[in-house]
């Protein structure tokens, strides 16, 4: 039974930027350093410190907001945000009001196993912003206190704010895991948000038509998701506490201010935190010590072509040129564009590409995940996989022996043809094939009368003695010509 609301969901994404120095000053953005030890005038605001704009955090930046198909205003500015946090030295962030840097983009997204139907999901903006600290409370300290570490403050943010497109938990975590694999791609971004570098903010509320009138409840915004999986579980949790709130309330959108909840993974419950500011409440301004900044359309244009082929155009191609299915190409492009090389390599040279995709997302794989390496690490070439793959369908490599060659050019470190030489593999004609069979025939009558009587299955034992005779048969093709064969025997001689 379908939910008897609709769940409207929108997220805010914190990327921090995988600059070496903060946004506005030199301090190392090195994470794990000791507390308080990368601040500096600037960071932390003393009097009579001037910030200086870091290019290369606005040059990613700018590189994720084309690739997020964002209109790139001329002009831009910087705001200050007042508020008071503990870990806020300042007083106010340095961030992006009314005139951000990149405005009006978006992101497709899809789902492999069908939930949703492929949609696009709008970009309100994607501006930026210095990052604030970190506030240490005692349940984390063992301590009956809270402590501040500074060494985050100023670190560069791109806040990237979605509209409220998603449905569904399914479509928000499929959003997030599209934005990740792109900002990957793009090599803006590590992040690994358990060290912080990318962060979610859901915000979420219901439609519900009653008795012809539409209503919406008040927004929530959910906040302390560390994983993408949270994110699904804090929605699904959020919408049916939502919709239990309004059966007892009936409170609709505008009659109670938006709300702020935290979320509790270990409890599977969102808790409620504070009332959520309006942006009057933050009291921007114009930052009178940061000079505005102008993007050229030449400039645009220049990181347009810089971009090289992303995920989604990388996903059409390997299903269009080279057959392979929505799921395999997902497995592909979501292990990143060095994997994405290897196949397209291997099923060139080897010229199936099925095999290829097989072989990578199934062994290559295994093997990637188990030593715990990079693609660049394995010992196997793509050109080697590619020989293995020809001499299996060539018939010089029986498809049961496959796996010992592999094997043995893992761990050995040797190509294709010394493997097989190591193993003692050769290739069995088909006029030697057919004499092997017609000898097992002839020595055993009584599997001959049980597979003319209809019992298929007793050719099993016959396998088992040519593979006996023989270790480089293959069992497949042993199975065939012995059933051809007694298929040609007249049983009644």
């Amino acid at each position: 039974m379908s939910a008897p609301y609709t769940t409207i969901i929108g997220l805010e994404v914190h990327v921090q930027l995988a600059t070496r120095s903060k946004l506005f000053c030199g301090c190392s953005t090195q994470f794990g350093a000791e507390p308080n030890t990368q601040t500096c005038p600037v960071c932390i605001g003393l009097p009579g410190s001037l910030p200086v704009m870091n290019r290369q955090a606005y040059d990613l930046a700018l590189r994720t907001a084309v690739a997020l198909n964002c209109e790139i205003p001329e002009f831009t500015k910087w705001d200050r945000k007042q508020y008071f946090y503990p870990d806020l030295p300042k007083g106010y962030q340095i961030s992006q009001f009314d005139l951000p840097m990149s405005v009006s983009g978006f992101l497709e997204i899809h789902d492999s196993e069908g939930r949703f139907e492929p949609k696009r999901i709008r970009i309100t903006r994607a501006h930026l912003e210095e990052d604030a600290g970190k506030s240490i409370h005692d349940e984390a300290t063992g301590k009956a206190d809270s402590e501040i570490d500074l060494n985050r403050t100023g670190t560069p943010l791109l806040e990237i704010v979605s509209e409220p497109d998603m449905r569904s938990s399914a479509e928000a975590r499929a959003y997030l895991s599209e934005l990740k694999l792109l900002l990957t791609y793009l090599g803006v971004s590590d992040c690994n948000m358990q060290e912080g570098s990318l962060r979610v903010d859901a915000n979420i509320n219901l439609h519900l038509d009653v008795e012809e009138e539409k209503i919406a409840t008040p927004i929530v915004e959910i906040k302390n998701m560390n994983s993408f999986r949270a994110v699904e579980r804090a929605l699904e949790y959020e919408a049916e506490r939502q919709f239990r709130e309004w059966q007892k309330t009936g409170r609709k959108i505008g009659e109670s201010p938006k709300q702020t909840r935290g979320w509790d993974d270990a409890a599977g419950i969102t808790r409620g935190q504070r009332s959520k500011e309006d942006s009057s409440d933050y009291r921007y301004f114009p930052d009178p010590d940061l000079v505005p900044v102008t993007t050229t359309a030449e400039m645009v244009e220049d990181v347009r072509s810089s971009l090289g082929e992303l995920p989604a155009s990388l996903r059409a191609r390997l299903i269009s040129e080279h057959g392979l299915s929505i799921y395999d190409s997902d497995v592909l492009v979501n292990q990143g564009r060095e994997v994405v090389d290897y196949y397209l390599k291997v099923a060139d040279q080897c010229g199936d590409a099925k095999s290829a995709c097989n072989w990578v997302t199934q062994e290559i794989l295994r093997v990637l995940k188990e030593a715990g390496i990079a693609i660049g690490q394995l010992s196997i070439a793509a050109e080697q996989l590619a020989e293995l793959i020809k001499a299996i369908a060539a018939g010089i490599l029986p498809r049961t022996r496959s796996k010992d060659a592999f094997e043995l050019m893992l761990a050995e470190k040797v190509n294709f043809a010394a493997a097989i030489e190591q193993l003692g593999i050769q290739q069995v004609d088909e006029s030697s094939l057919k004499a092997l069979c017609q000898a097992l025939l002839d020595a055993n009558p009584r599997i001959v009368a049980d597979v003319q009587a209809g019992k298929q299955q007793a050719v099993g034992a016959l396998i088992g003695q040519a593979k006996q005779r023989n270790s480089n048969v293959d069992p497949g093709r042993v199975r065939q010509l012995c059933l051809e064969l007694i298929a040609s025997k007249d049983p009644t001689n």
